[in-house]
């Protein structure tokens, strides 16, 4: 007859092994808890922008975005964002980074009355009161930043300028 110690011990054994053998759990989210829904106050900070590394002012910008993206995973989501200044563009994530990306006509002025196009990206991240990455924070931080072409306005340098940017939920 086996001791209760003895049977206690293989039956420990034999669970760990089972334990050991059988598939992980996984998750199934959508990840719609990464998803970013609703109204927005949009701020690029003209008081801090840059062009080619040089601090200068420009303009601040203020507008209200109305925000609609789905995720298929915590990393993978895409919507649009609709700004009351009357465009529309594409939003998506690449982890916690968004991306707003959108083409603007005549952006850039040259001396001789032609204009150039732009091509404007925001960039931005939910931080935190303190400022580091927090993914529940509905306070988003990052950059606006707009390029011309290289060759506008008769100079082989593309025009970029660069702002401070700032998203906050407000519906």
């Amino acid at each position: 007859m086996a001791s209760i110690g003895g049977i206690a011990s293989a039956l420990a054994a034999s669970v760990a092994l089972v334990a050991m053998l059988s598939p992980a759990p996984t998750a199934h989210g959508t990840g719609d808890e990464s998803a970013i829904n609703g109204i927005f106050t949009a701020t690029s900070n003209g008081e801090w922008a840059q062009s080619n590394q040089v601090y200068h002012n420009e303009a601040t910008v203020r507008s209200t975005w109305t925000i609609a993206t789905t995720c298929t995973t915590p990393i993978d989501c895409t919507g649009t964002v609709k700004s009351d200044q009357g465009w529309t563009a594409p939003i998506y994530t690449t982890n916690v980074q968004w991306y707003v990306k959108r083409e603007l006509a005549d952006w850039e002025r040259c001396a001789d009355g032609t204009t150039a196009p732009g091509h404007q990206v925001y960039r931005f991240t939910p931080v935190g009161a303190d400022g580091y990455v927090d993914p529940k924070s509905t306070t988003y931080a990052g950059e606006d930043v707009t390029t011309g072409p290289s060759g506008a306005c008769g100079r082989n340098v593309s025009l970029q300028i660069a702002l401070p940017f700032k998203l906050v939920k407000i519906a």
